[in-house]
C-alpha cells in the first residue's frame, strides 16, 4: 500500500495545527512549569488523534500520549506521532520543542513532519530539499543524557559537543546546517525519531541506527536504541566512530 501526496499535505498541515495550539497554549499563562506540559501533550494529543481517526479511519496508531494498540501491528499504514516532543522544554518556554507526525508503510517511514512552532517553521516531505550548508562542526547530543559514542564523533570531526532538547529540534537543526550531527544511544521510542527521520532522509541526509542499520518502524516493542543523522559527507567517518566507541 503506497502514500499519497495528500498524506505528505496531511501530515504537514496537522503537525502545524497542533503546534500552533500549543503555542495559544502557552501564550495564555493559565498554567506553567510540568503542568503546562502536561496539559500541552494531553491537548495536542487529542487533536492530532481525533484528527487522524476522522481523517484516516482505516489506518494504525501509535501515539506517546496513548496505549499502544495491538490492532497496528496488522496494518500496513500506521501514523507514529509525538504530540508534543521537548515537554520539559515546552515547559521551560524554550523554543527547541516539536511536534511530530510521521506514517510509516511495512515499517519503512515514508511521510513525515516536524513542526517547530516557536521558530515558525514546518519542515515535512511535501516540501523537499538539500538543506543549508553547514556553518559548523558541531554534534548535538541529548541535553540530558550526551552518549558516549557522540564523544567520539565529535573527536573524528574535529567538532564540539552541544546539547539540545527535542529530538525534533535537533535533526531539523542538521537539516538547516546549524550542525554536522545528531547522534543518540541510551533509548528513545517510535515517536520520538520517525518523524525527524524521515524528512531528514527525504531532504539527503543520512538516516541510520548507529551501527549503520535501516530504521524500521510499528514494531512490537516501540522502544529504539539509538539514532545518526548526520551530512551525507560525513556519514562514514560518523559510522567508524561510533563502531569504535
Amino acid at each position: 500500500m503506497s502514500v499519497t501526496d495528500d498524506d505528505h499535505r496531511l501530515a504537514a498541515r496537522l503537525a502545524e495545527a497542533a503546534g500552533d495550539l500549543l503555542m495559544k497554549l502557552r501564550e495564555t499563562e493559565i498554567v506553567e512549569g510540568k503542568p503546562l506540559g502536561a496539559l500541552g501533550d494531553a491537548v495536542s494529543n487529542a487533536f492530532l488523534v481525533g484528527a487522524l481517526k476522522t481523517l484516516r479511519p482505516d489506518d494504525g496508531l501509535l501515539s506517546e500520549e496513548e496505549a499502544a494498540d495491538p490492532a497496528r501491528l496488522a496494518k500496513s499504514r500506521v501514523w507514529i506521532i509525538d504530540p508534543l516532543d521537548g515537554t520539559r522544554e515546552y515547559s521551560e518556554g524554550r523554543p527547541d520543542w516539536a511536534v511530530h507526525v510521521a506514517l510509516a508503510v511495512d515499517g519503512a517511514p515514508l511521510v513525515g513532519a516536524v513542526a517547530m512552532p516557536s521558530l515558525g517553521e514546518v519542515y515535512s516531505t511535501a516540501a523537499l530539499g538539500s538543506g543549508g550548508p553547514c556553518a559548523n562542526r558541531h554534534v548535538l547530543v541529548s541535553r540530558s543524557r550526551p552518549p558516549a559514542e557522540a564523544e567520539a564523533v565529535a573527536a573524528a570531526l574535529g567538532g564540539s559537543l552541544q546539547g539540545m532538547g527535542s529530538a525534533g529540534a535537533k535533526a531539523m537543526a542538521v537539516l538547516r546546517g546549524e550542525a554536522l550531527a545528531y547522534v543518540h544511544s541510551g533509548g528513545q521510542y517510535e515517536w520520538d525519531s520517525c518523524a525527524p527521520a524521515c524528512v531528514a532522509a527525504a531532504h539527503g541526509l543520512h538516516v541510520s541506527r548507529l551501527d549503520g542499520a535501516p530504521l524500521r518502524y510499528n514494531q512490537s516493542d516501540p522502544y529504539m536504541p539509538d539514532l545518526i543523522i548526520c551530512r551525507p559527507d560525513v556519514a562514514e567517518d560518523v559510522l567508524k566512530a561510533c563502531a569504535g566507541a
